[in-house]
């Protein structure tokens, strides 16, 4: 009778043992995916609930927002486009980082042919410094950015748009209506390396765009760091 006593009282100890290591490698857990941008990953339904902005047939309004040579910048301002490539983007995440280049090359390859880029910071630099305003000039001056790289103050635009990621593309075909939303997503399928990139979505889009075609591939999802508004 003794013997099974003590056996149960090391059982229940051994088991308030287990669940305190438990709950506190679960908390370590936590603490590093909250602290892991590069990883976060949000479920398609999820996903869903906190997009309720823009689908593909859409118009999108215009806006105005603070450039980095301070000049307030709109997409009607670009009277020669004939569209524009919207690009949510910003400094700190590895993901917008990785699609600077390819960004820089989307302008210069688009931007005559009347598909503009047009990037936006959604980030609040209360919450994420490396992504202030200061910052924003520091990093387009370092890289040569060749496109409007705009300020979301008070975040007020991405939420219109239903941007959930850095990067996130929308791209806007210029109509008698107003600017159509034809794609949105990702810029490609391969944000780690850009030499195995085997579907450029965006350049797919402009060229049907461009060739008087439908959009074969409307909407991807975006993959990035989730926005710090």
């Amino acid at each position: 009778m003794k013997k099974n006593k003590l056996s149960l009282i090391f059982g229940l100890a051994g088991l308030l043992i287990t669940g305190v290591a438990c709950k506190s490698e679960t908390s370590k857990t936590s603490e590093m995916e909250e602290s892991a941008d590069t990883v976060e990953v949000v479920d398609t339904h999820e996903e869903k609930e906190m997009a309720k902005g823009y689908m593909v047939g859409d118009i999108a309004t215009d806006f105005s927002l603070k450039n980095i040579d301070e000049t307030m910048v709109s997409l009607s301002d670009m009277t020669d486009a004939k569209g524009y490539i919207v690009i949510f983007t910003c400094n700190h995440c590895p993901y917008a980082e990785a699609y600077e280049d390819r960004i820089i090359a989307l302008d210069g390859k688009y931007k005559d042919m009347g598909y503009p880029v047009v990037a936006i910071n959604p980030n609040d630099p209360e919450k994420m410094p490396d992504d202030s305003f200061e910052k924003m000039q520091e990093r387009a001056k370092d890289k040569g950015f060749t496109f409007p790289y705009l300020l979301d103050d008070g975040q007020k635009i991405y939420p219109q748009y239903g941007a959930t990621k850095t990067p996130h593309v929308y791209l806007l075909q210029k109509t008698d209506e107003g600017n159509v939303v034809k794609y949105i997503g990702a810029i490609d399928d391969n944000y780690e390396d850009a030499s195995n990139v085997e579907v450029k979505y965006v350049e797919d889009a402009v060229d049907a765009l461009l060739e008087g075609k439908e959009v074969a591939v409307k909407e991807t999802k975006a993959i990035g760091c989730s926005i710090k508004a």
